[in-house]
């Protein structure tokens, strides 16, 4: 008798394969932002640029919250933006004492400044910023970024003056014990050149 065509073979046995997933979705992973041991002086959402001198114009760096840092333990306060979605750092640095605030092309709806040493990348850069706020309360918004940056940056002034003055003291010690050294070196090499002179003569004679 010959087989039927089309019959159907007999299924092999379904093996059912369980594999344990390598990470698991549902643990949390605490990330750290490096913001845990700061207060947040002012937040607020904006759009940063920065000057390229290659190209002589302004591209884009990122849009987010910018955020006023104070630290607790040294109350100093520092600038923070951080682009949106991603989180990657745009800007990072103090408020130092020689930063101005200045419009914009003549605008008070954004402000550009001068940063030594912007810490977004690394190493950390010298960069000419821009801040623009968004389109309908930007006037308003300018107006409270400014006031808020000139108050972070008079209490950094203030911070650091109390530190400048102990530097201003210490270096003042030390030129004096420099002076004193290099004038007792003087008087002993004097003695010195008086001695040989002294000896030269007693063999003369």
């Amino acid at each position: 008798m010959s087989e039927t065509p089309g019959a159907l073979a007999p299924r092999e046995e379904e093996t059912d394969v369980h594999f344990e997933p390598v990470i698991k979705l549902t643990e949390q992973v605490d990330t750290k932002t490096f913001e845990e041991d700061e207060d947040v002086a002012f937040k607020m959402r904006a759009k940063l640029f920065r000057f390229d001198a290659a190209s002589s114009e302004w591209k884009e760096r990122g849009t987010g919250d910018v955020k006023l840092l104070a630290h607790k333990e040294t109350k100093k306060v520092r600038l923070v933006m951080r682009r949106d979605k991603t989180l990657k750092v745009c800007a990072n640095h103090l408020i130092s004492a020689e930063m101005k605030l200045q419009p914009n092309i003549g605008s008070d709806r954004s402000w550009v400044w001068k940063v030594a040493a912007d810490y977004a990348e690394s190493p950390p850069t010298p960069e000419t910023l821009a801040i623009r706020f968004k389109l309908l309360t930007n006037i308003l918004d300018a107006g409270l970024f400014k006031t808020a940056f000139e108050d972070a940056q008079k209490k950094n002034i203030d911070l650091s003056g109390k530190s400048t003055e102990d530097e201003d003291e210490t270096s003042e010690e030390k030129e004096k014990e420099e002076k004193e050294d290099e004038s007792a070196s003087e008087e002993k090499e004097e003695e010195t050149k008086e001695d040989a002179e002294a000896e030269k003569k007693d063999g003369a004679d």
